[in-house]
């Protein structure tokens, strides 16, 4: 398998109806280093969203890494700075998702109990101000579930301009994920540092009000 850390803004593939100049599909062939075929995604990161993606490198490792994910075993870690201080250091966020509009391809969510279960725990890493550094552990992986939860609990992600009051950059970033691949062995992990906005932006609060 390969991990990448995703620079935010770069979408993983073509979307319906955007112009865009290039995606990181369109760089998967650079990816096979000796291999007959290119690498595919084992997963997805939306486009303003930054840090680990996996791939797998022939369809076996795909299978397994898609396994993986489906059965929730792939333990994923964000990080993310919002708008507003939560009341309590952590909590789990459990609120069905619905897309706003089926069938548009327009990709927004909003909270709906008929929905499908979305389940998020978050912890408080630092708050300064009007604003709060978190730490996000999606159980499901719905779309825009870490951004929907945020703002619908009332203090969304910073520089989020579809559910929140933007503007960007998005401050949500995949710092870290963990893959049990082997039985007897320990898991695989990687971690993506976090890019100059979101550093400068955790910097910031770990300073405290000026």
């Amino acid at each position: 398998m390969l991990i990448l850390d995703k620079p935010a803004g770069l979408p993983v593939h073509r979307e319906r109806g955007a112009l865009q100049r290039e995606t990181l599909t369109d760089w998967l062939d650079d990816l096979r280093f000796g291999l007959p075929r290119r690498p595919e995604l084992a997963h997805r990161l939306d486009r303003e969203t930054s840090g680990c993606l996996v791939l797998g490198r022939h369809p076996r490792a795909l299978a397994r890494l898609s396994s993986l994910f489906a059965a929730g075993q792939a333990e994923k870690l964000y990080w993310a700075v919002v708008e507003g201080v939560p009341r309590e250091a952590a909590g789990t966020i459990d609120l069905p998702l619905a897309e706003e509009a089926p069938g548009t391809g327009g990709r927004r969510m909003r909270p709906d109990p008929r929905g499908k279960p979305a389940v998020t725990r978050w912890r408080l890493l630092a708050s300064a101000g009007p604003l709060s550094w978190l730490e996000l552990a999606p159980v499901t992986g719905r779309t825009h579930q870490l951004r929907v939860h945020c703002a619908a609990s009332g203090w969304p992600i910073l520089g989020d301009r579809r559910y929140g009051r933007g503007p960007g950059p998005l401050m949500l970033h995949a710092r870290r994920i963990s893959l049990p691949l082997y039985p007897k062995k320990p898991p695989v992990v990687a971690e993506a540092p976090a890019p100059a906005p979101l550093a400068a932006a955790i910097a910031r609060i770990e300073r405290g009000p000026d």
